[in-house]
């Protein structure tokens, strides 16, 4: 008789389910889409309510299509969107719309908190100020909404939210935890200083956990609803990109991760040592205990993509999009485009940027702009590479892409060019929420190590080796491509 785990990720644009049974094989997996809101230029929230009747719309879908889900379900865990805020009053009702990761409109706040804080930021979080972090968003509610502030009793994070909703329990991880800028991230709680200084009531934040810690059953109510055979054990969870990197299975520093979703992101995992940060790279607690990564982030990846695809030809696939400028030959004929739609992240920490094409003529065709855009997501990625290789002081060996840039052979080849190193596709790509799956099933004692689970579920499907001639001739247009943010910020200053 199976057993099976359920991995849940609270994404930007859709709430992932899948099902995983002891041996790591997945049993099938459901998404639920939810709004973003953007009342303004630079925000970015969503209401968690709906967050949590999606984690009920995939409950739904696998009752009806899994025969013996309701049967054979013995644990959940989460991962979940990091930097997120949710406010909950003393009642525990949300108290407005979560302020995600992607908003901008703290720009202020940082400033503010890099001028008078900043190296203490730095000392006690390893990380600067940067508007996807918790903390200027606390602020930002602080000085705009007061009267919303005056009701706040409890801070937390998406998963933590929904976990909550599912349990009744308050908590949270160090890997989400440690993306809040409230963390100390050497005595691994939370920071007395940077909440004493700016008006934040300690006993406001969840209590810290391990990510595969247990924290309670899922309600009776809810079991009662889905007819549950099992007391179902619910455990903490992780953050996203952590989530991902353990699904993945990067386990050595030797191993990077690409994961290329609405977001790009570039990490390495190493053993927690005390440094000195610079803020130039992100430092973030894996689920893995006693482990950190380092992490750098493209702002607009597969966002500048689906962008591109809305804005010049909505009625194509990503495939049909994709496959149309395969003919197209590297550098795209002179054409450069910088992905900073959105700002960017890594190296510049610039959330007012914005992108561009560089070099059109009339001989450009659609497909010529396509893969100008998949060309410069990857550089961009690439900066990110460059600056994580140059502050550990050591190169990957090896990067196990996944995420939208793992669906596409030309896209992973692209990638081993670019990045010039060996590239790594899965059999079982399922991101964030297969982290979460196994987070579960270590905490039922499945399993008794992360290196066996690993073996045991994370199977390797392709590996892309760099074309010598590629890599020349990338390198020639990426160092076109580094003069392109500075001339933009001249242009656009």
């Amino acid at each position: 008789m199976s057993k099976y785990v359920l991995g849940i990720d609270i994404g930007t644009s859709s709430l992932k389910g899948i099902l995983v049974d002891q041996n790591g094989k997945v049993i099938t997996d459901s998404a639920a889409p939810y709004k973003v809101y953007t009342p303004y230029k630079g925000y970015s929230e969503q209401n968690p309510e709906d967050w949590y009747l999606a984690t009920e719309s995939v409950f739904d879908d696998f009752c009806k299509r899994v025969d013996d889900f309701a049967d054979n379900l013995e644990g959940i865990a989460f991962s979940g969107q990091m930097h997120s805020l949710v406010l909950l009053d003393e009642n525990m009702d949300v108290v407005r719309n979560a302020i995600l990761w992607n908003d901008t409109r703290s720009t202020k706040q940082c400033d503010k908190l890099m001028k008078y804080y900043g190296e203490e930021l730095l000392f006690i979080t390893k990380n600067k100020a940067l508007e996807g972090f918790t903390l200027p968003k606390i602020m930002w509610v602080q000085e705009n909404e007061p009267e919303l502030w005056s009701k706040v009793r409890h801070i937390l994070l998406p998963k933590d939210y929904v976990r909550f909703r599912l349990t009744g329990t308050l908590g949270i991880d160090l890997s989400d935890a440690s993306g809040t800028l409230l963390l100390d991230l050497e005595s691994n709680t939370w920071s007395k200083n940077i909440t004493s200084n700016y008006n934040i009531p300690i006993d406001y934040l969840p209590n810290l956990l391990k990510s595969q810690q247990y924290v309670g059953k899922l309600k009776g109510s809810i079991s009662k609803k889905y007819k549950f055979l099992n007391k179902i054990d619910v455990f903490a969870g992780g953050a996203d990109n952590a989530c991902a990197a353990l699904g993945a299975g990067v386990l050595s520093n030797d191993t990077g991760l690409c994961s290329i979703g609405t977001s790009g992101v570039i990490l390495g995992i190493d053993q927690y040592k005390k440094t000195i940060a610079d803020g130039k790279i992100h430092h973030f607690y894996h689920t893995i205990p006693s482990t950190i990564y380092s992490m750098g982030v493209t702002l607009a990846a597969g966002s500048a993509l689906s962008w591109y695809k809305n804005l010049m030809t909505p009625t194509s696939s990503f495939d049909e999009l994709l496959n149309a400028s395969k003919r197209i030959a590297i550098g795209a004929a002179g054409l450069l485009f910088s992905p900073y739609i959105d700002g960017e992240r890594t190296p510049y920490s610039d959330s007012k940027i914005r992108g561009s094409f560089i070099g059109i003529d009339r001989h450009h065709s659609l497909p010529h702009f396509t893969r100008a855009v998949v060309e410069g997501i990857t550089y961009s990625l690439k900066d990110c590479l460059e600056l994580i290789e140059k502050e550990r002081d050591s190169a990957f060996k090896e990067i196990v892409s996944i995420g939208g840039g793992a669906r596409s052979d030309y896209w992973l080849q692209m990638q081993a060019d670019i990045f010039n190193k060996e590239i790594v596709c899965l059999e079982e790509e399922q991101g964030p929420a297969m982290g979460a799956a196994m987070l579960a099933a270590i905490g039922l004692n499945w399993y008794l190590s992360y290196e066996q689970i690993i073996r045991d579920w994370v199977k390797i499907k392709r590996r892309f080796v760099p074309i010598s001639e590629n890599v020349a001739e990338y390198q020639e247009i990426y160092s076109k491509y580094q003069k392109v943010y500075k001339a933009s910020k001249t242009v656009m200053s």
